[in-house]
C-alpha cells in the first residue's frame, strides 16, 4: 500500500477518535460503503498503519492517583548497559513508558502509582532492580493539562 490518501486519513482520524463504531457508521462518516470501508481498514492494518485497538482505562477510577516522570542516568552508555536496562524495565508494570533520551538523562520513565507509599516502594524497586542506575530524579505530575491519544494526521 502506498501512503494513505485523503479518505484513508479521514478514516484513520475517525478510528483514533472511536474505533468501537461499526463499519457502517465509520463508512458513513467518511463517505464509504460498509464493504469499501472494511476493505480500507483491512488494507491499513495489513500495511501496518494500524497497530492495534485498545480500550482507554481511567487510571484514577482504578486507584492510580499519582503519575511521575522519572529521569534515569546510567553508569555506562555502552550497548550492553542500555540493552540490560531496557530488558529489565519491561518487567515493571507501573512503568507505562520508557524513552531513551538525548540530553541530560539517559532515560525518562512515565510511571503510575496508587499513593505516596506505593511510589516509595516503586522507587526502591527501580533503584534495586534496574541494572547500571547511577542517578534517579523524580518529577510528580500535579495534573495533566493535555492528553492526546491520536496522531495529528
Amino acid at each position: 500500500m502506498a501512503q494513505p490518501d485523503a479518505t484513508d486519513r479521514k478514516l484513520l482520524r475517525e478510528l483514533q477518535r472511536d474505533s468501537h463504531r461499526s463499519v457502517q457508521v465509520l463508512g458513513d462518516s467518511v463517505g464509504l460503503s460498509p464493504s469499501a470501508c472494511h476493505r480500507r481498514i483491512k488494507a491499513l492494518e495489513d500495511a501496518g498503519y494500524i497497530s492495534g485497538y485498545r480500550a482507554e482505562l481511567d487510571a484514577e477510577r482504578l486507584g492510580f492517583a499519582m503519575q511521575f516522570f522519572i529521569e534515569v542516568g546510567l553508569n555506562s552508555q555502552s550497548e550492553a548497559a542500555l540493552d540490560a536496562f531496557e530488558a529489565a524495565v519491561q518487567d515493571i508494570p507501573e512503568v507505562l513508558e520508557c524513552h531513551l533520551m538525548a540530553g541530560h538523562s539517559d532515560y525518562i520513565l512515565r510511571v503510575i502509582c496508587r499513593d505516596h507509599e506505593d511510589f516509595e516502594h516503586l522507587h526502591r524497586r527501580l533503584s534495586a532492580r534496574l541494572p547500571g542506575v547511577a542517578r534517579i530524579h523524580s518529577n510528580m505530575s500535579i495534573r495533566r493539562v493535555k492528553a492526546r491519544t491520536g496522531l495529528p494526521i
